[in-house]
């Protein structure tokens, strides 16, 4: 199999790929770019692993930095177990990271209801936006079961 190198887009900019040796620097600072899809790895996964839980890990794991990741995968496991279509029946919050109201995903693209990718880096996104990074979101998540 050929080297697979991730692709990136620029925030606001759907046309300007580039191929890049690291997708997110080793920091909490919200990117200006997070790959399209890391690795063609959706594609490589095949349909019918496409959402299994260690498919969207190892996907995640390509937008996530290192250090981040463990707090960022306690977070998705604890909200949604790695479903990417979870529904909770009581507020209507949505997909892997509960997104609460479940639209405001759109932001990171048009296919926030189906495709994991997207909501892999919304939910990155949003933790580092809303909390300063992963770790600080699973620590108020321990401190209030909800983040």
């Amino acid at each position: 199999m050929a080297a697979l190198t991730p692709l990136t887009v620029a925030i606001g900019s759907a046309d300007a790929r580039t191929d890049i040796a690291n997708p997110i620097a080793q920091s909490s600072e919200i990117p200006a770019a997070l790959p399209v899809d890391p690795a063609g790895l959706i594609q490589l996964i095949g349909s019918a692993a496409r959402y299994s839980k260690p498919a969207l890990q190892t996907v995640a794991r390509f937008v996530v930095p290192g250090d981040q990741w463990d707090s960022f995968n306690e977070i998705i496991t604890h909200e949604s177990n790695w479903q990417v279509f979870a529904i909770n029946p009581t507020s209507g919050a949505y997909g892997l990271a509960q997104a609460l109201p479940a639209h405001k995903m759109f932001s990171e693209g048009p296919d926030w209801m189906f495709n994991p990718l997207t909501q892999i880096r919304w939910a990155y996104r949003y933790m580092v936006a809303r909390y300063g990074s992963p770790n600080a979101a699973w620590d108020f998540w321990q401190a209030h079961n909800w983040y």
